[in-house]
């Protein structure tokens, strides 16, 4: 029986516990540094189909339908007159059995934390040391010990497992951006829509069938690296204000309607990190974290993980070459999702626009730009 530890009690980790649970010839504990859940959380996530064909096969086909909603179009639009410039239809990337899904990130949380025994999660874990020799030996801060044969980082992107095994560590770097999100209430339609303004833009999309909204918005703000440090900051109703202010408003939002506000830095990974430890995999935000404009954190989240398992189960040695190649695409179209959804000049907007509407209904560039990602 191989034993292996999970750092990390996020999407990742959790889905990763999900699948060795049919898998009868590993056991595994999962090591979370929070002493708890939060269920309530009401963030939105986007699933493309890549993930929720993996998550179908773990029973998320029979949540109940109230729980999510299937969007069937992105809504391009500017912020400054509100209008509609196109839309991408994400049908054409469905299945009979896999669609396109947004939900509450707690909701797909709790889903996976019901189907992981209680006896193998460990919360308020402190991880201080880990020692490698026949396998893996880790030592909690009350100097307990418990080893294992494989280790699975997915702690996020200030991973603090890194530190511990990794000799060259790649800190991730703020990237002059600052994210806003929140609840938002009123009937905006069953679509995704993005709204396009001058160094800032934002999204909205339902998170259940009860007219929820999740809103968010990445907007450009220089900081300096006191400000970075202040984490007081992005959660004082000044801060707050000041970033909802900074928006560009729109006659079809009402941005009075918008409740748990929260803003946080973004932060984004600039190269992949060293590994070359037999049995030890990177995961999540832990292995690379790009620009939140392409909407697959989540997804690549879960698809990273059932690639470990595969790769631990064929003894491949190929895990970080398949995920390599296909991060440094995602992360390049979010780069460039980013640059162009932030422009400002009257010129270049005028362009973008002409170009997004015969780019949205081009099937070949859409299957190479959106198929070969949300079906890989």
């Amino acid at each position: 029986m191989k034993k292996i530890a999970i750092i990390g009690g996020g999407i990742s980790g959790l889905y990763f516990a999900n699948i060795l649970n049919s898998e009868k010839n590993f056991e595994y504990k999962i090591f979370e540094k929070k002493n708890n859940f939060n269920f309530q959380d009401g963030y939105g996530i986007q699933l493309s189909v890549n993930s929720i064909k993996l998550l179908n096969n773990i029973g998320f086909k029979n949540l109940p339908a109230s729980e999510v909603s299937f969007p069937s179009k992105v809504n391009f639009i500017q912020a400054n007159n509100s209008k509609k410039i196109c839309d991408i239809d994400l049908t054409q990337f469905n299945d009979p059995l896999n669609r396109y899904t947004t939900l509450k990130r707690s909701t797909l949380l709790e889903f996976l934390f019901k189907n992981v025994p209680e006896n193998q999660i460990k919360f308020n874990s402190n991880i201080t040391k880990i020692e490698k020799a026949n396998g893996f030996r880790i030592t909690l801060d009350e100097n307990t010990h418990e080893e294992f044969d494989y280790l699975i980082i997915a702690d996020g992107i200030f991973s603090k497992t890194k530190s511990l095994i990794l000799n060259d560590i790649t800190n991730p770097k703020y990237n002059f951006n600052v994210a806003l999100r929140g609840k938002l209430r009123g009937d905006y339609g069953s679509d995704i829509s993005i709204y396009m303004a001058s160094n800032s833009h934002y999204v909205i999309y339902p998170i259940n069938q009860n007219n929820e909204y999740n809103f968010v918005a990445i907007i450009k703000k220089k900081l300096s690296s006191d400000e970075l440090r202040n984490y007081n900051l992005f959660k004082s109703n000044e801060f707050l204000s000041s970033l909802r202010s900074s928006l560009q408003k729109t006659s079809q939002i009402s941005f009075g309607h918008l409740s748990e506000l929260k803003s946080f830095p973004v932060y984004v990974s600039s190269k992949f990190p060293s590994l070359n430890e037999q049995n030890i995999y990177l995961s999540g935000d832990a292995l690379f974290t790009f620009p939140p404009s392409f909407a697959q954190g989540a997804s690549q989240s879960i698809e990273t993980a059932n690639d470990i398992l595969k790769s631990i189960l064929n003894g491949s040695t190929e895990y970080y070459q398949k995920r390599i190649e296909n991060i440094s695409s995602i992360n390049d179209k979010s780069k460039f999702n980013h640059f162009s959804f932030h422009l400002s000049n009257p010129l270049s907007v005028f362009i973008r626009n002409n170009i997004l509407k015969f780019l949205s209904k081009n099937k070949t560039f859409l299957e190479n730009y959106l198929g070969k990602i949300y079906r890989t």
